[in-house]
């Protein structure tokens, strides 16, 4: 599958929040999670950070990306991470259609942002999307533990892939 890359909308934000994966992957389902829903649907984010990847096919959404680039200065110079969260529509899972969903995000982030790095945080127990950022060249890193404003602590794998 090929995707087209585009600015989130409203009507795309309405239809990844009635998104159901299966157990265990249901963890993702966006109605489980407030304030990734209130970001999702903050408009000054659509087209700086949030994306819908279509099928370059149908035109249907197939996905999204969150993409936020960041810099750091290193002895080598300046740095530039993209951070990279995306999502695959749930009927589209477990296809091996990801790898080219995420190989989508890294080639739009280098042509907008021209990064050093990649970096990606997945469930550790979540070994399908680990073997799908493997395939497009990912590299296990640290795993830890993080606190959100809800006051839940998710455990996460963070992932990084020169770029």
């Amino acid at each position: 599958m090929r995707f087209t890359i585009r600015p989130f909308t409203e009507a795309d934000a309405d239809g990844v929040t009635n998104w159901r994966y299966p157990p265990p992957y249901d963890a993702y389902d966006v109605s489980r999670d407030q304030s990734l829903d209130d970001e999702m649907r903050d408009e000054s984010r659509w087209g700086a950070s949030w994306f819908a990847a279509d099928d370059a096919g149908s035109g249907e959404l197939a996905g999204f990306l969150e993409l936020v680039a960041g810099e750091s200065e290193s002895e080598a110079g300046t740095l530039v991470e993209v951070e990279i969260g995306l999502g695959l529509r749930p009927d589209l899972t477990g296809r091996g259609i990801g790898v080219e969903l995420v190989h989508a995000a890294l080639d739009f982030s280098r042509e907008r942002w021209s990064p050093t790095w990649f970096a990606l945080d997945v469930c550790p127990w979540n070994e399908r999307a680990i073997r799908c950022y493997q395939n497009a060249g990912f590299e296990r890193g640290e795993v830890y533990d993080r606190r959100f404003e809800d006051g839940n602590e998710v455990t996460f794998l963070r992932m990084l892939r020169p770029a």
